[in-house]
């Protein structure tokens, strides 16, 4: 008898060992799919996320791509007038050699053609067909090279121009193209300081978190910053908020870094001044 109650006893303690085990391995899985619940809902969340971002770049490049054809068109229709003004200015000019006055109204004219040709010229380089040609390159090399084409006008009002970055940093870029961006933000954030400063180009390779496959770039001024209305419109062509400005620089900036594949952003430090970031 006693041992029919000890093998009752020892099945009935089998089957509770089996339960828990049971229960443990259920209680392990659901904890499994919870994180993978977790990590599919936050994976769907970085794919909406893109996928609204390129939904946006696209729906500016094809804004872009109508207001580029308009302007092309009005580009050619004003240069073919320009050259004719251009042209009467000057045998103007010989006909009023003895008339100081005048010439200085004639003068007045071939600077307002030349102001007129030049933003002809930066309207047809924005219109054009911007392809990147990638080949292997020395970052900071070119950064370097940018630097010291920049120097001349920081020197005028100041402005001392700094990199921060490794030595070499071997990268795969138009280096003709991102020299040019790079140049215009320098240009921007040296005008942004007038009474003299420092602009910090600051760069690094690729890491988990800067999302960008080769490189990050920032321009950093210590000049006034952007003005709160003005962040989201900073790119668009036509937008500036300089009196002398075209409102193209920041654009063909946008335009270049859309060829390489990669992203530029504008934004504000504390303390003032402004940050140019691009990602390659």
């Amino acid at each position: 008898m006693s041992e029919t109650i000890q093998s009752v006893a020892e099945d009935r303690n089998q089957r509770i060992e089996e339960l828990a085990r049971v229960i443990m391995a259920y209680s392990e899985l659901t904890e499994r799919l919870q994180v993978s619940h977790e990590q599919l809902k936050a994976q769907v969340a970085r794919l909406r996320k893109e996928l609204s971002e390129k939904n946006r770049q696209l729906e500016r490049r094809n804004r872009l791509a109508a207001l580029g054809e308009m302007a092309a068109g009005l580009a050619h229709e004003i240069r073919n007038p320009l050259g004719a003004i251009q042209l009467y200015a000057g045998m103007l000019r010989e006909d009023l050699q003895d008339r100081p006055e005048s010439q200085q109204l004639v003068e007045k004219i071939t600077r307002g053609v030349r102001r007129l040709e030049e933003l002809v010229s930066q309207v047809l380089q924005f219109t054009r067909e911007m392809r990147a040609v990638p080949r292997r390159c020395d970052l900071a090399q070119v950064i370097a090279d940018t630097l010291e084409l920049a120097e001349a006008r920081a020197s005028k009002t100041g402005v001392m121009l700094r990199a921060e970055g490794p030595l070499q940093l071997p990268v795969e870029v138009d280096a003709c193209l991102l020299g040019q961006a790079l140049l215009n933000l320098l240009l921007n954030a040296i005008e942004a300081q007038p009474g003299g400063g420092e602009v910090l180009v600051r760069y690094a390779g690729a890491t988990d978190d800067r999302a960008a496959r080769q490189f990050s770039l920032e321009v950093i001024d210590r000049g006034p910053g952007i003005a709160a209305d003005a962040l989201d419109r900073i790119f668009n062509p036509f937008f500036t908020t300089k009196e002398s400005g075209t409102g193209l620089g920041l654009a063909i900036v946008h335009r270049i870094v859309e060829a390489h594949d990669g992203t530029v952003s504008a934004s504000n430090i504390d303390g003032g001044g402004a940050r140019f970031e691009i990602r390659i």
